[in-house]
This record gives structure tokens, C-alpha cells and sequence, in this order.
């Protein structure tokens, strides 16, 4: 008999929150949604499940539904009663990204509120635990009135049902339970173990009738999965893991030889650049390397103060973040995938010549003043290079020229999809659909696989003390 929990999913892209849950091995994903064709397929192919193009039934399941979440008739699943539902509703209107308040207006339009689609699925499917994700920005959306409204939403379902119906319609549920909000809070992936600087809004919450009789628990569970998500039981929240590791597949002090060969092709670029922001950067950061692959770690990463024995058991963390990730030993170079994500992007001579002039950790501004120079002025994800010793900027879904993610390496220019993946610590074996700025975005707007588990892990926590 399968004793494994059920997980149904709202807004779920190509499912990386999901394949998280998976991962754990006690979790059964019955259900999908997404209005992307790209990413139901994918979810599809990797999950194993079915597609519906139609609003599915109770006996349609397991499948993953192509269509508008406003579509689903979620009161003829209220007998499925799943242990987890998950979502993150398109964030748009949230995010921070989008510039100054008046531009992302939060839950005041339309587009904000496909968060209520998910309060409508608390509604009729009264999980057990819930955990919703989003952009940082819906904190302070609306001087953080959206977010507070979306907390006393999910604590007060029973008062404000009334209020939700009236914007997604549906029948009715009668008397739904709340749910006490155990964890809610901004949290740093890469303290996980993602080799990337990204940061999301997590908020869990746990049907409140489940402590009716124990509510002091509460407290301590709290505690429990803050502790979880913060990562600060783990060595990896000071000494983050790399992207020079995750692509190489071996943990630093086993690549200083191919740190050095990487960082020599850079000798001179100040002198090809020949401005002065290059001869700065040839001051502020050439001249201080030492070509030792731990000692520059350290240095690039701001460690002060690292005893040699706890650095020794950061780097054996950092071995067995590798074999859960299943990368230990295999290089992404090397890797043959059939969905064609690691195949090498064509890109024009000049965006190849512009890249050779451009190191490690900087962008189109060390180029600023000549031939290579990029018209205008953006963000300063423009022609960044990833740093081979740090985490990666944040690996974004959409952009034009100059936003695909650059490659530490000298001889290289934009990232393989597969790259990607592995900075979002996706599986090698699991395998995208679509073209490649298709698959891009895919990648792009996943919540990674990695932090996905550890919320797993967490909410089997939660899920225990319920019992």
C-alpha cells in the first residue's frame, strides 16, 4: 500500500516546486496546472502523468491540466482531500523588478489577484498544509497591504470567502477551516545550497483544526521550519556552493588546477580594454588573486575568520550537496542530454568578441567607451559574467540581448539551458520541451528543485506532529 502523501499543484510551470516534493520520495504529485503549453508538456514528460486539455474530474487523475486556472471547477475535487497543495501564482504585479510602486500595483488589478485562485483551492480542497511562493516584491506591494491582505486571507477563510467569491465566482464550501501560518519570510537560496543569488517569498500554513487540541505545539513548530529554511544548520549558509562545482562536479579544493587555467586566459584583458575602469579592476581585483582556488573563494565570498576544520567540513557539505544533486563525477560539458539543452547557442562575432573583454563578475559597463561598448544603458545583469567561485546571479526567465547568462570561461559566451538547469539544480535527467527560449523561461521562473525539497522536508515535519 502507498503510504505517501498527495501533492496538488496550482501555477506550476515546468514543476520545479513539485519535483522537490517528489525528490523526497514521500510525496504522490496527482494534479498540475499551467495555461503554457511548453511547461504542461514538460511537467507531463517528467512526471509521468497525463495532459488535459479539458477542466479535469476526480477520475481524471493523475494529469496535469493545459488550461486557465479560472477554468478548474475545484468543488468536484473536495473529496480528494490532498495532504499539500502548492502554488505560485504569476507574480507581475508584484515584483519588484518592474520598477518604482505605481508600475507593480499589487492585488489592486486583475493580474494580482490569481493569488485568489489559490485561496479558492484552500476553499474546496482543505489540505492538510499549504506552501505559497512568490516574488520578494509582494511584501511591499502596496506599502504591504497586499501581503498582509493574502495572510488574513489564508488565517480567515471562513470570513472571507464571501468577499473572494465575488472575484473568482465558484459554488460555495461551507464552514472552511483557516490556517495558522508556521513559516512565512524571504528566503536566501542560496544558504540552501543553490549555486545562486535568488531569494522568494515562502509562506506555509497548516490547517488550524489539526491543533485545535495542541495549539502550544504551534510554537515550537514554527521555530522548527524557520530553523529548516534559513539554512543555518548548515555549513553551506556561510561558504555558498559554486557554479565552478556545480559544473565541474567536484567540490573546490579538487579544482584548483582548472580555477587557475580559467582565471590565466583573463591576464592582459586590462590591456586590450585599455580604459580606465579596466586598469581599476586590474588594482582592485587582479592584483589580489592568488590563483588558489580556496584562498580566492574566501576572498570573493567576504569569509573572514574560517578555521581550517569547519572549512574542511564546508567542502564535504558541499561533496554531499553535489551527490544529491546527482552532479558528483559528471561534468556538464561532457553531458548529452536528447532534449538538446546543453547544446551550444550561435551567437553573432561581435556579442563573442565583446565577451572575451569582459571577466568574471562584471558586465557591459567594463566595456563602456569602446568598440565593444552596448548602445544605452541597462541593468547589470547586462553581459554579466557568472563568477566561477560565487553563486551565480539570479538565472532570469525572459529578456533580450545581453540577459542570457554568461559563462565564466573565457573562450565562452551565453550559458547552455542546461547550464541553467544546474544553477537551478534541476536533475541532469530531467528533460525540457520546447525552443530554447521556450525552455529558457521554463527554467527561469522555477522555484529550484533543491529548496523545493527542503520545504518538503519541512512540511513532512509539520505533516508528522499532525498525526
Amino acid at each position: 500500500m502507498d503510504d505517501r502523501h498527495t501533492l496538488f499543484s496550482l501555477f506550476s510551470g515546468a514543476g520545479g516546486l513539485d519535483l522537490g516534493f517528489k525528490l523526497t520520495g514521500r510525496f504522490n504529485v496527482i494534479f498540475g496546472n499551467d495555461k503554457w503549453a511548453p511547461a504542461v508538456e514538460t511537467f507531463s514528460l517528467n512526471f509521468r502523468i497525463k495532459h488535459a486539455d479539458f477542466p479535469p474530474k476526480m477520475q481524471s487523475l493523475p494529469c496535469v491540466f493545459l488550461g486557465d486556472v479560472t477554468q478548474l471547477q475545484l468543488d468536484s475535487f473536495e473529496e480528494l482531500e490532498p495532504d499539500v497543495v502548492t502554488g505560485g501564482p504569476p507574480c507581475q504585479d508584484f515584483s519588484i523588478v518592474r520598477g518604482p510602486e505605481a508600475e507593480r500595483r499589487g492585488i489592486a488589478v486583475s493580474r494580482g489577484r490569481l493569488y485568489s485562485h489559490f485561496i479558492r483551492a484552500l476553499i474546496h480542497l482543505q489540505p492538510k498544509v499549504f506552501v505559497f511562493e512568490n516574488v520578494p516584491g509582494l511584501v511591499s506591494a502596496n506599502r504591504g497591504r497586499a501581503y498582509q491582505v493574502i495572510l488574513e486571507d489564508f488565517s480567515k477563510l471562513s470570513i472571507r470567502w464571501s468577499e473572494i467569491r465575488k472575484l473568482v465566482g465558484n459554488s460555495s464550501a461551507s464552514s472552511p477551516q483557516g490556517y495558522e501560518v508556521v513559516y512565512t519570510g524571504l528566503v536566501d537560496f542560496s544558504k540552501l545550497g543553490v549555486p545562486q543569488t535568488r531569494r522568494r517569498l515562502i509562506i506555509v500554513g497548516v490547517r488550524k483544526d489539526l491543533f485545535r487540541r495542541s495549539w502550544w505545539r504551534i510554537s515550537g513548530l514554527k521555530d522548527k521550519v524557520a530553523g529548516m529554511l534559513s539554512g543555518r544548520h548548515r555549513l553551506v549558509s556561510r561558504y555558498p556552493l559554486t557554479a565552478l562545482e556545480v559544473f565541474e562536479g567536484r567540490p573546490l579544493p579538487d579544482l584548483n588546477s582548472r580555477y587557475e587555467e580559467i582565471m590565466k586566459e583573463y591576464e592582459g584583458v586590462w590591456e586590450e580594454v585599455g580604459t580606465p575602469t579596466a586598469l581599476e579592476w586590474k588594482q582592485k581585483v587582479w592584483d589580489k588573486l592568488t590563483f588558489d582556488a580556496v584562498e580566492d573563494y574566501l576572498l570573493a565570498n567576504k569569509v573572514k575568520d574560517a578555521c581550517e576544520g569547519e572549512l574542511e567540513e564546508a567542502f564535504k557539505e558541499h561533496e554531499e550537496l553535489l551527490r544529491e544533486l546527482g552532479y558528483y563525477g559528471v561534468k556538464v560539458s561532457e553531458l548529452k542530454v536528447p532534449d538538446g539543452s546543453n547544446l551550444l547557442p550561435r551567437e553573432s562575432n561581435l556579442v563573442v568578441e565583446r565577451m572575451k573583454r569582459i571577466p568574471p563578475d562584471e558586465n557591459h559597463e567594463f566595456v563602456r567607451g569602446t568598440e565593444w561598448e552596448v548602445e544605452g544603458r541597462g541593468i547589470s545583469l547586462i553581459y554579466r559574467r557568472i563568477h566561477p567561485l560565487k553563486p551565480a546571479y539570479t538565472i532570469v526567465a525572459y529578456g533580450g540581448g545581453g540577459t542570457w547568462g554568461y559563462h565564466y570561461e573565457r573562450r565562452r559566451s551565453a550559458l547552455t539551458n542546461r547550464e541553467r538547469a544546474r544553477l537551478q539544480t534541476f536533475p541532469d535527467s530531467f528533460l525540457f520541451t520546447g525552443s530554447r527560449s521556450q525552455v529558457r523561461a521554463q527554467i527561469g521562473e522555477a522555484v529550484p528543485p533543491l529548496v523545493a525539497k527542503r520545504i518538503a522536508e519541512a512540511v513532512l515535519c509539520i505533516l508528522e506532529e499532525c498525526r
